[in-house]
C-alpha cells in the first residue's frame, strides 16, 4: 500500500535540501580539504565535510539528525496523541565519538551511539526510536520498514531519518584502495578515481495515504509507492548485479509498476571502479525495452558518499525534482563510462523532469540493496 511523504528535511556539506539542490543545478561540488583528522596518518585529505564552526565537537551526526527531525516534524504538523515511531538509518552511527573517547577521553555514553536521545530531544512524544546500521542502504531499508509499520497499523506516522559523520577509521580504509586517493567523486565517468566520504543527515515523515492532514492546507510532498530490498551476501564489498537487479524488480512488483513507468533514476553512483560499472550495466539491462528510458542522475559528485544517509539524501533531492520539474546534472561527470553510454545520464545543464515514477537506488557492503519508487502526490 503506498504511503504519503508528508515532509522532508536534509543537511549536506552544501547546506539544507534547498541549498543543496540549487548547488546541484549549478554543477557545484562541495569537496574540500578535511578538518579535524591527523593528516600525517591518513592519505585521504579531501572530502565533503559539513563545515561546523569552531573545534570539533562529539556527536556531530546526532546534532544534524536532531535538526532535520525537528524540521521534518514541524513540516508534517503531527497531531497530539498520534503514535509516532522513528527509524534511523546509518552506516557508522556515532563511531567518530568513540574515536574521540578512545584518543582524548571525550565523555560518551553507550546510548549516544544509537541516536535515540537525539530524536527524542527533537520530538519527545516519539514512542520508539530504532537505529538500523545497515551499511550504505540503511536509509532505504528504514523507508521500507516505515511503510510496513503504517500498512500493518502499528503507527500513525513514522519518522524515517538517517545521519552519518566521517570517521578516521573509514578515511583510513578508503586510503588503502589507492596510493593517490581521488580528488573528487565523478559518478559514471570513464576516468573516475574512486569515492570520497560525505557527511549529512535527512528525515522524512511518512503517513498513511488515507490519513487526514494535520492542517487543512497541508499538502504531501510525494507518495512512496514501494521499496524493493535484497541481500545477496555474495562478497564483503563488491556489488552483485543479480542482487541489485532483484531489488529493482522487487520494487516494481511491490509497486505494480513496470520499467517503462520510470521517468527518472537517482542512481547510487559512488564513482568507484566496480559499483558504477555494475549499476550502469543493470540499469541498461532493466530499461533496455523502455525506449527512450529514464533520465539518470546521481548526487555524490556534489555531496560525497554519505554512507547510510545516502538513500534519504537522494530522496530529499528527488522530492524537490518532483516539485520543481527539474533534474540536476551528475556533478563531475564529463565522459560516461562505456557501460553507461546507452543511459540517459544528465550532464551539463539541468533537464526537465519526465513524467512517471522516480526511482532511488542505494546499495551497501555485503549486498544489502534498497530501491525505492516515489511519485507526485
Amino acid at each position: 500500500m503506498p504511503v504519503l511523504i508528508a515532509s522532508s528535511a536534509a543537511r549536506t556539506c552544501l547546506g539544507d535540501e534547498q541549498e543543496t539542490f540549487a548547488a546541484l543545478l549549478a554543477g557545484t561540488s562541495g569537496v574540500g580539504q578535511l578538518r579535524y583528522y591527523p593528516q600525517g596518518r591518513l592519505t585521504v585529505n579531501r572530502g565533503y565535510q559539513i563545515k561546523d564552526s569552531g573545534e570539533e565537537q562529539p556527536l556531530r551526526a546526532g546534532a544534524w539528525l536532531a535538526h532535520c527531525v525537528a524540521r521534518a516534524v514541524a513540516g508534517a504538523g503531527l497531531r497530539p496523541g498520534q503514535r509516532v515511531v522513528a527509524l534511523i538509518g546509518t552506516g557508522l552511527r556515532e563511531l567518530r565519538a568513540v574515536e574521540l573517547w578512545a584518543a582524548d577521553g571525550w565523555p560518551l555514553r553507550a546510548e549516544d551511539l544509537h541516536f535515540g536521545g537525539a530524536v527524542r530531544g527533537a520530538f519527545p512524544p516519539v514512542s520508539a526510536a530504532i537505529t538500523i546500521a545497515n551499511a550504505c542502504s540503511a536509509g532505504g531499508h528504514a523507508l521500507a520498514l516505515g511503510q510496513d509499520l503504517l500498512e500493518l497499523g502499528d503507527a500513525d506516522a513514522v519518522i524515517v531519518a538517517a545521519a552519518d559523520a566521517m570517521t578516521e577509521s573509514m578515511l583510513a580504509i578508503i586510503g588503502r584502495f589507492d596510493e593517490e586517493p581521488a580528488e573528487r567523486v565523478r559518478p559514471f565517468d570513464a576516468f573516475r578515481r574512486g569515492v570520497l566520504l560525505g557527511e549529512g543527515a535527512a528525515a522524512v515523515v511518512l503517513v498513511r495515504d488515507d490519513a487526514s492532514p494535520a492542517r487543512p492546507s497541508a499538502r504531501p510532498l510525494a507518495r512512496l509507492v514501494s521499496t524493493g530490498l535484497s541481500c545477496d551476501a555474495r562478497h564483503e564489498t563488491a556489488p552483485d548485479a543479480i542482487g541489485i537487479r532483484r531489488a529493482m524488480t522487487s520494487a516494481f512488483d511491490r509497486g505494480q509498476a513496470a520499467p517503462s513507468d520510470i521517468g527518472l533514476v537517482f542512481a547510487h553512483g559512488t564513482g568507484t571502479a566496480l559499483n558504477d560499472v555494475t549499476e550502469a550495466a543493470v540499469l541498461a539491462e532493466v530499461f533496455a525495452g523502455s525506449s527512450p528510458g529514464p533520465l539518470v542522475t546521481a548526487v555524490k559528485g556534489a555531496v560525497g558518499h554519505t554512507s547510510g544517509t545516502a538513500a534519504l539524501t537522494s530522496l530529499a533531492l528527488a522530492l524537490i525534482s518532483l516539485r520543481t520539474g527539474l533534474v540536476p546534472p551528475v556533478v563531475g561527470l564529463r565522459e560516461p563510462l562505456p557501460e553507461g553510454r546507452d543511459l540517459r545520464l544528465v550532464t551539463g545543464d539541468p533537464q526537465p523532469l519526465p513524467g512517471g515514477l522516480v526511482q532511488v537506488n542505494a546499495f551497501g557492503f555485503g549486498g544489502v540493496n534498497a530501491v525505492s519508487l516515489v511519485e507526485a502526490p
